[in-house]
């Protein structure tokens, strides 16, 4: 590994100075000097341009003349301007090519070829390499260019600033250098001394850990600050080593209990783990027995209608057949006593026909609902296959439903387009539907004198049963449709509400047939269930399962 380099502070404190002294100077000095050299050149090209455009003013007569040597005589006053080298007039023909009218070389400088191709290259001035500036400009007459002045300048001038100017600028860095350099080593000996002082103390207190050294007081404010907190920490840590050395003591007698310590936490958490998973297992069959309890509930209501239905017309069997006991008393009496009349027979003989057709359609009746009920009941206990017609179970739920809903003006609207037996488990799938109506019945038509239940069954693109349960009651809210299928979940908190029937309806759909059910509900637009599971569709020639 390679050893980290070390600095020392008082050479970093003089080369951090100089080092951004130096590039300030240098950055300030080089702005300047650009800007400088800049705006001289930005002068002098517009001081040829300038010279240019007044030339060409003074030669326009003498063009128009057509006095090619008096435009040489004029242009020999360029003598006083000793920086113009060259100068040339080129005369436009009538038929726009240009020809050579006059020029002007200076003392000791060579003739320059015509510039005619570098007309309009030069019409802005240019400067090359050499510092030369050139430039043409137009001679024109109402409009008409007439002619062509060409000037050629030297900048030599600007050469010479630059290098007085580098001079000066060289000597100013290097004086304004040697002064910073001075201030820098006076300002890092009132800086460095009491630094060193610090730092000697801190070897000090480390090769012999004698914490009763104390740093000097110095006059800069802001190490005087840091060295009063320096004796103040240093104070503070021999303290501590003493307070330190007297909880070792305590500290190794703690360490000796530190494992039994541990051992009976680690004892705790497990026993309050498992209490704690003892208590979920409790909680998840407290949870089954409700839900067992809303069937047997459901079962129980079931159970009370149909008994009250069934009531009604077997009270009328019983009202006839003690009719027809009486009635038949009358006859043997009179005719034990031979007072038999053949009108009394009659009589006897229609009112019998009429009491056996009471009696018979009231049994008949009690034995259809006692079998939808025994039916409907089987079902919902259990959760075995059956072949069977669905309108046909519809029918025993409705039936068995009957005694709830017949006091009410809802209307229960079914459309089935499978008309094949299926097989599938029916208990589950009776259990939805009285309780998917019932919800209805109970929650969504509260206050609504009349409701209207749509139940719409048929095979999907999967050859999957999906039944489309609807109704236009008062719809659920937000809040309530999130959590609707999970347990404990109801608005009729404290009114007989237990929240498991929406519940127990998703658990049958998702495990006992194996499917998926989905809502879609507004508060104020009824509410829209869709449910989709597996079923076998069996040949209409196979016998239905009767219970």
């Amino acid at each position: 590994m390679s050893k980290m380099r070390s600095f020392s502070i008082k050479r970093l404190f003089v080369w951090v100075v100089m080092g951004i002294a130096s590039l300030a100077l240098i950055l300030t000095s080089g702005i300047f000097f650009y800007s400088q050299m800049t705006t001289y050149k930005q002068h002098l090209l517009e001081r040829a341009t300038t010279l240019t455009v007044m030339l060409g003013i003074n030669a326009r007569q003498g063009v128009l003349n057509g006095d090619k040597i008096a435009e040489t005589e004029k242009l020999n006053v360029l003598n006083a301007a000793h920086y113009v080298l060259n100068a040339h007039i080129y005369y436009v023909e009538d038929n726009g090519e240009i020809s050579f009218f006059a020029s002007y070389n200076r003392a000791g400088q060579p003739p320059i070829q015509a510039m005619y191709e570098r007309v309009q290259e030069l019409h802005n001035p240019v400067m090359d390499e050499n510092n030369t500036i050139e430039v043409i400009r137009p001679i024109t007459d109402e409009g008409n260019v007439i002619a062509y002045i060409y000037v050629r300048m030297s900048g030599e001038s600007l050469h010479n600033l630059q290098i007085n100017s580098a001079i000066i600028m060289l000597l100013v860095i290097a004086t304004v250098l040697t002064i910073c350099l001075f201030i820098t080593l006076r300002l890092q000996r009132m800086v460095t001394d009491p630094i060193e002082n610090l730092v000697q103390v801190v070897h000090i207190i480390a090769q012999r850990k004698d914490y009763s050294q104390r740093a000097k007081k110095t006059q800069v404010r802001e190490l005087d600050i840091l060295i009063r907190a320096f004796n103040i920490m240093i104070g503070r840590i021999q303290d501590h080593i003493q307070a330190q050395k007297e909880a070792e003591e305590e500290y190794r007698n703690l360490a000796t209990n530190l494992e039994e310590t541990v051992n009976q936490r680690t004892q705790a958490l497990k026993e309050a783990n498992q209490e704690l998973i003892q208590t979920l297992e409790k909680l998840h069959q407290f949870q089954r027995q409700m839900v067992e309890n809303e069937k047997m509930a459901s079962l129980g209501d079931m159970v009370a209608g149909v008994a009250h239905e069934v009531n009604t017309p077997i009270g009328l069997g019983v009202t006839a057949s003690t009719m027809m006991l009486d009635r038949l008393a009358k006859i043997k009496e009179d005719f034990e006593n031979k007072s038999l009349k053949a009108s009394s027979l009659e009589k006897f003989i229609t009112e019998g026909e009429e009491n056996l057709n009471i009696i018979y359609r009231n049994l008949n009746r009690s034995a259809e609902l006692i079998s939808s009920f025994k039916q409907v009941a089987v079902d919902q206990s259990s959760e075995i296959d059956r072949v069977f017609l669905f309108p046909q179970l519809m029918d025993e739920v409705l039936l068995s439903l009957k005694p709830r809903l017949k006091m009410l003006k809802h209307q229960i609207h079914f459309e089935c387009a499978l008309d094949k037996p299926i097989e599938t488990k029916a208990g589950p799938l009776n259990q939805i539907l009285i309780n998917l109506i019932m919800n209805s019945v109970i929650h969504g038509f509260e206050d609504i004198e009349q409701g209207n239940i749509n139940i719409t069954v048929a095979l999907n693109e999967n050859h999957e049963l999906q039944i489309n349960y609807k109704d236009d009651g008062r719809g659920i809210s937000e809040t309530i449709r999130k959590r609707i299928f999970d347990p404990f979940v109801t608005t009729k908190r404290g009114q007989g509400g237990s929240g498991l029937g929406m519940h127990l309806v998703y658990n049958l759909v998702t495990q006992a047939l194996n499917g998926t059910i989905t809502i879609n509900s507004e508060e104020g637009e009824g509410v829209e269930f869709v449910i989709t599971f597996p079923i076998h569709v069996v040949e209409p020639e196979k016998k239905l399962n009767r219970i």
